[in-house]
């Protein structure tokens, strides 16, 4: 885990774009959420009560982040998964903002903030990635 800014690791991306571009291929909400670590309200976005199979993958650049079946109901409002499609896709950066420490999750492809993971999740794991539905599209099986 880093103590990163996602400006100072931009140079390792493989996908770097502008904010003009990012803007043009996402919509405000995405934006916000994806290049500014903003955050979605509990219960609005569109895949917190989602259950189709297939997989979620990033928005900013495609890259599949999470299955299907590793999404669990945590009743927090968010889409919650045990875990990512492998270790790679998910770069974890110590977040102090908001007067507390957390563990945020970005794309570890394009940057994206996704949202945070915490150790209260199931097993096998044991976490719960707590991801925001405007940083992922989903990709039906």
């Amino acid at each position: 885990m880093t103590d990163t800014d996602p400006k100072d690791s931009s140079s390792d991306r493989k996908v770097t774009k502008t904010d003009a571009e990012w803007r043009a291929q996402l919509d405000p909400m995405q934006f916000e959420v994806a290049r500014h670590a903003a955050t979605e309200r509990p219960f609005s976005g569109k895949y917190w009560d989602h259950w189709d199979n297939g997989q979620y993958n990033c928005i900013g650049c495609g890259t599949p982040l999470f299955q299907a079946d590793t999404k669990f109901d945590a009743g927090c409002g968010w889409p919650s998964y045990s875990e990512p499609i492998n270790s790679q896709v998910i770069e974890r950066i110590t977040d102090r903002s908001h007067g507390m420490v957390r563990v945020e999750v970005r794309c570890n492809r394009c940057g994206s903030h996704l949202g945070h993971v915490f150790n209260d999740g199931p097993t096998p794991s044991g976490e719960r990635f707590c991801i925001n539905s405007a940083a992922i599209d989903f990709a039906p099986k």
